[in-house]
């Protein structure tokens, strides 16, 4: 049944347009039940479900609010119903309550009553259960307290011992504390605030303990830098301790079952070694307990804490590092060398030591320490080092000139070397560096002996030997092997043939062999490397600075011929010793003469150069005094008549040279031999050219027959065989141009010479025309100034002509031989 309200508005609908008017009303009304069913159902939205009914039409609002005053007018009846429905009920609910309104006054009053009661009465009661409660609970609370305390005091002991080894510096036990504090006792206690104080504490006492390792680790490395060199020195100690306990041992063997050593007629004693070597030993005994190790000489400590600590960190790797890197900062700092230091050899032996116990550590954290340091580690800053070391050596070595100093420095290279090898590093280049350094080495050897030598020759005599008895005989055989049974035969007091220096040469040779040798030790090489090299040393000593020597005091200007004889027979006996000094090296190093590779020595060439420059600074020395005697000379070349005698500069010339060749008697045959034959070419030719000197303007006959007479001087002592051993009048020809030329003007046969000029035959072959028509034109001009009247006398006038003629001729005879057709 539809309200009033729905009829309302549906009713102008139906009055406009009957059957179609009906239906539209119906289908609004459908329309606006449906609005309303969703309002009351709150399914949907009411904004959209009211804006559709407010889009549908103009008035739609109209009607929608009629239709709902209709719908609640329902509603509203509807409860009216309800309401009536149930009123009777409510009505006997609210008599019921009047009925039980007064009991329930008389149970309140009833249960007041009795709680007055229960609360008088439990008064007492409460004040006894609020104790117990109290008592409980502090019961409960001291058990609590005690649980926690149980839980707490291990952890405080804990970090009490924690703060003890601190205390204690034993870091690393530290680390191990903390450690058990984190992992197990502080997860007990971590709800405590002292627990979080001392969880936030434990970071700062890990950085507290790196840096206090860190600054023992600074602290260790500055004391191994300072004390790097007694380490070392201890090091090199120990090395050179078991090298000379090895060596003693191999001499002791070689005493025992090897043969006695001799040298030339020296023997090295028996009994002396043995009782060096007995106080070798002694010595080595004593020094025993006093070597210390490197152990002893340094606390490791500090890096075994920094390292466990790092460990314990997990920063191992930076620790590492640190120490790498400053340990190659300490290793560039030990290789660098003083400025100074190849002064003296503690300069050498400080940078050694200093190496040496640097390497020394190194080996030992190597062995002692996993991973802290490697063998690559190692190797690499040994190679780096080496090289660097080797360069200083090179650099300091070639300063030193005195072969001791350079000595020392190779035995301290060998100790170093053995030393470090011991530690097993590779030293094969530091011997090699040995043999640059043993040519360095025999250099200054050289240069020492070349002043040695130059001494000996300076306080030489340049006399032979005098011996007044057998002591003294034996002393000189003793120095210098000589072997002359001519000699031995004689009686005392007889001489030697050579001078003091030649046992003193030899002697000092042989000492320089012993200094050569000296370096050849312990370089770990063969007897026949050494055999060589000693035989190159002393080759190099007599070819270069023997012979060098010997040609300076040669050339020497106080020199004279005496002592230019003297030093040819003394090279000639030390040739002859050579021999005896390479027995000598075979004794020394037992290597046969008879070996292939064997080197031979060259005193044999050597001590004949030495001979021929001897021979050719006689034959210049020889000249030079004909020479300042010839200087003498005194002619007047326009004297009339001669003296009658020879003069008297070439009589003492003569006198001088019979003396001097007396002397030659000692010099091989064909020395004085040549020197004599030298001397009278050389006075020939001296005085052809004083008569064609070109000052000399004029040239008497009288002058002409004086010299004749000194060359007839000449000639006889030339025939009275001065030098024994020429054949016939072989040094009568050395004045044969002089003799021919002046036969020629003496006997004036110069048709003779004219005609048979250039003949093979001929009386006057060794006349030069030159030389005949030089002093042929210095006797005219004579003739004409010294004759004013020879115009008045006929046989001057007729000389004087034949003169012009042949000097005419001897001009022509001239010009035909320097014309083109003549040549």
């Amino acid at each position: 049944m539809k309200s009033d309200s729905e009829l309302v508005f549906v009713a102008p609908l139906a009055g406009k347009s009957g059957a179609c008017g009906t239906m539209l009303e119906e289908e609004t009304d459908q329309t606006y039940e449906n609005v309303l069913a969703e309002i009351q159902s709150f399914e949907l939205p009411v904004e959209a479900t009211l804006r559709s009914v407010y889009d549908d039409q103009p008035n739609a609002h109209k009607k929608f609010m009629e239709k709902l005053d209709a719908c609640i007018r329902n509603h509203d009846k509807e409860i009216e119903k309800m309401c009536n429905f149930h009123h009777q009920g409510f009505v006997d609910a609210i008599t019921e309550l009047l009925k039980v309104r007064t009991d329930a006054e008389k149970l309140k009053v009833q249960v007041t009553d009795t709680n007055r009661r229960f609360q008088d009465a439990g008064k007492e009661m409460i004040v006894h259960t609020e104790d117990i409660i109290r008592c409980r609970i502090q019961q409960r609370n001291i058990t609590t307290v005690v649980e926690k305390l149980q839980l707490c005091l291990p952890v405080l002991e804990m970090y009490s011992k924690l703060k003890e080894q601190m205390s204690a510096k034993r870091y690393y036990s530290a680390l191990k504390t903390m450690e058990q504090l984190e992992n197990v006792y502080f997860p007990w206690v971590s709800q405590y605030r002292f627990c979080q104080l001392m969880i936030e504490n434990l970071p700062k006492l890990r950085e507290d303990i790196k840096e206090i390792s860190m600054s023992d680790l600074k602290d260790f490395l500055e004391s191994i830098r300072k004390h790097s060199d007694k380490i070392g020195e201890t090091a090199m100690k120990q090395a050179q301790h078991q090298k000379t306990f090895s060596v003693s041992l191999q001499k002791q063997n070689k005493m025992k079952f090897g043969k006695n050593m001799y040298i030339n007629h020296d023997r090295i004693p028996e009994e002396r070694n043995e009782t060096v070597l007995k106080h070798s030993l002694e010595e080595e005994d004593e020094n025993e307990e006093e070597v210390l190790t490197v152990q002893d000489l340094v606390d490791f400590s500090p890096v075994y804490r920094c390292l466990h600590i790092y460990s314990v960190l997990g920063d191992e790797e930076t620790f590492e590092n640190y120490y790498r890197k400053q340990r190659k900062k300490q290793a560039r700092l030990v290789l660098q060398p003083q400025s100074n230091m190849h002064e003296t050899v503690d300069g050498y032996r400080r940078y050694f030591t200093q190496i040496v116990g640097f390497f020394v550590v190194e080996d030992h954290i190597l062995h002692v320490t996993q991973g802290l340091v490697t063998r690559a580690y190692t190797d690499e800053l040994w190679n780096m080092a080496l090289s660097k070391i080797i360069a200083v050596l090179r650099a300091h070595s070639s300063y030193c000139t005195d072969p001791d100093l350079v000595l020392e420095l190779k035995n301290l290279i060998v100790i170093f070397a053995d030393t470090l090898q011991g530690y097993g590093f590779p030293v094969n280049r530091l011997f090699d560096l040995l043999f640059e350094i043993r040519d360095q080495y025999n250099e200054t050897l050289l240069k020492k002996w070349a002043g040695v030598f130059r001494d000996i020759f300076e306080e030489d005599n340049y006399s032979p030997i005098p011996i007044v008895n057998e002591e003294e005989y034996k002393i000189v055989i003793s120095k210098f092997p000589f072997q002359d049974p001519d000699l031995e035969k004689q009686s005392f007091p007889k001489k030697f043939p050579m001078s003091q220096s030649v046992p003193h040469i030899y002697i000092q040779v042989k000492e320089f062999i012993y200094a050569s040798l000296k370096f050849s030790e312990s370089l770990h090489r063969s007897s026949t490397e050494i055999d060589d090299m000693l035989r190159k040393s002393t080759n190099l000593l007599l070819t270069r600075t023997l012979s060098s020597c010997l040609l300076n005091l040669i050339r020497k200007p106080h020199i004279g011929l005496t002592e230019l004889v003297q030093i040819i027979i003394n090279t000639t006996h030390l040739e002859q010793a050579c021999k005896y000094l390479e027995d000598f090296i075979t004794n020394i190093t037992n290597i046969s003469q008879e070996t292939v590779h064997t080197t031979r020595l060259y005193g044999l060439s050597t001590f004949k150069d030495a001979r021929h420059a001897a021979e050719g600074e006689i034959y210049t020395k020889l000249n030079q005094k004909i020479d300042e005697f010839v200087q003498l000379a005194d002619y007047d070349w326009t004297m009339s008549e001669p003296d009658g005698r020879a003069s008297g500069y070439l009589m003492d010339l003569i006198n001088f040279l019979r003396s001097i060749f007396q002397v030659f008697t000692h010099l091989p045959g064909k020395v004085a031999q040549t020197a004599c034959m030298s001397a009278c070419q050389h006075l020939s030719t001296s005085l052809m050219q004083m008569l064609l000197d070109s000052e000399l303007k004029q040239i008497s006959m009288g002058a002409v027959q004086q010299f004749n007479l000194d060359v007839i001087q000449c000639e006889l002592f030339a025939s009275s065989e001065p030098v024994p051993g020429f054949q016939g009048d072989t040094l009568q020809l050395a004045f044969i141009d002089l003799r021919q030329l002046l036969d020629l003007f003496m006997v004036w046969d110069w048709s003779t010479y004219l005609a048979d000029y250039g003949q093979p035959a001929s009386k006057y072959l060794r006349v030069n025309p030159n030389t005949a028509l030089t002093l042929l034109e210095k006797m005219k001009d004579t003739s004409k100034k010294n004759n004013i009247f020879a115009q008045f006398r006929k046989n001057d006038r007729d000389k004087q002509k034949l003169i012009e003629t042949v000097v005419k001729q001897l001009r022509s005879l001239v010009n035909e031989r320097s014309s083109p057709r003549s040549l």
